[in-house]
Parts: structure tokens; sequence; C-alpha cells
């Protein structure tokens, strides 16, 4: 079972504290797995780890995070060799690709190295839900910005452009993102760019944005786009998801 068109959820969040458990899926990688129209079965994701060097930590709290929600989760790893013999095939059994994150600008590298890059854009066309957090959602836009190259965000504007925009994360806990992505979208180095704080998440069918969505009350979207020389800002509510169980 796969979603019946191309699906991206690209957020700003997906994960909360546990009780029992560390890390605990939210509501963002639920609806994931909602839009991805699974059932009578387990659903199957995908935990893609390449933005924090496939950290052996974050990969067991992941996989105990699905353990708890009801999931089966495999990892895919390209550190320091991929740990799949057919990447490609394994990225089209699964319903759902979650990728985690962290360095956007290594990402981005080391996927194209290994042709990942070409097997995801497949996978979205085939109707397998691609979704992530921070630079798991970046990956898919024109760009975005980051702090890949050090503490100072600068811009990266050539990630894989699925989608033809923009993206802003983290928008509303870290001061930094909202004044640069304006700058880069009022000069024309990004296009109009989709926004989310802490807790959004943005569904789009196609490279259409349909939907924006929060597992937080409180928080928003946005859209900023280019009017002249200068960048303007428009706020779209998400709606808010229901809680996930446990």
């Amino acid at each position: 079972m796969t979603a019946s068109e191309p699906t991206i959820v690209a957020t700003s969040g997906g994960h909360r504290v546990g009780t029992r458990a560390r890390v605990m899926f939210d509501a963002l990688v639920y609806h994931a797995v909602d839009l991805s129209g699974v059932h009578g079965r387990r659903p199957r994701i995908l935990y893609v780890g390449t933005a924090i060097g496939d950290a052996e930590h974050f990969t067991t709290r992941m996989t105990e995070a699905a353990r708890t929600a009801g999931f089966d989760l495999t990892p895919l790893h390209l550190f320091p060799m991929p740990n799949l013999d057919d990447v490609e095939g394994t990225v089209l059994d699964h319903d759902v690709v979650w990728v985690m994150g962290g360095s956007v600008a290594n990402l981005l590298a080391v996927w194209r190295v290994h042709g990942l890059d070409a097997v995801m854009r497949r996978a979205w066309q085939a109707g397998v839900v691609l979704s992530g957090v921070s630079a798991g959602s970046i990956c898919w836009f024109q760009g975005g910005t980051t702090d890949s190259y050090g503490p100072e965000l600068r811009p990266v504007t050539d990630a894989l452009g699925f989608l033809p925009y923009g993206n802003g994360v983290h928008y509303d806990v870290d001061a930094g993102r909202r004044p640069l992505i304006h700058r880069l979208v009022a000069d024309g180095t990004l296009p109009t760019a989709h926004c989310t704080d802490d807790g959004v998440g943005l569904v789009y069918r196609g490279t259409e944005l349909v939907e924006a969505v929060a597992e937080v009350p409180g928080k928003g979207a946005y859209i900023v786009r280019r009017e002249g020389d200068r960048a303007v800002e428009e706020r779209v509510e998400p709606r808010r998801l229901p809680a996930p169980p446990g």
C-alpha cells in the first residue's frame, strides 16, 4: 500500500520525550503513516540517519520508538558502507521514509555519492511517503537555512528540489532563521519559502502544499514571498493533530 499520489510531510517535529523510552514518535510521524494508506498490517518505516552520521545510539532510540508505536522500522545506514544489499528495493518496500535532522549539507553529499537522491525521487513518484525533521525537511526543497557549515546560519541552495520552494525550519526557536529566510527570499537566493515552527509539519501532494498540521498548540506555519525588493510573510494556521497513543 502506498499513497495515492506523491506525498511529502516536511516538519520541524515528530519526536517527543517518552516515559518508558528516551524518544517516542509524536503526531507528525503518525500522520505520515496515515497518509501512506497502510492498513491491515504493521506500518513499515525506513529510518534514514545520514544527517547525524548514522549515529548508532539514535538508531537504537528510533527502533525503540517504532516498537512502542507498533511500527516495523528498518534503518538505512550509509556509513561506513550501505547496510543493505538492495537499497532501492528496500526504500520502495516501505510505507514511509523518515529522515532525521542534522547536517543537510552532509546528507546531500552522501546521498548523491550513493545515488540515493535518485532512489528517493523514484520512491516519491511511486507513492512512498517521504518525511523528516529539520535537515530531513529541507532536503526535499530547493534549499533553506542551515548550520551545517558552522554556528553561523548560511543558505543551502542545492537540495533535492522535489518541492520548488525554500524551506525554513525551527522558525520560532532559532532567532536567526526568520531574518535570514526573509533576506534570502528578498534577494532571490531562495524562491518562495515555506516555514515551520517547532511541532509543525507541511503536507504536499505532488508539489502542492495542501495543509499545515501541528502536534503542539499555538504554533504556526508561514509562507514567505518576494514582493519587489522585500519579503512578505503570511501565517498559515495549522490543523491540530490528535495526540498519539501512549
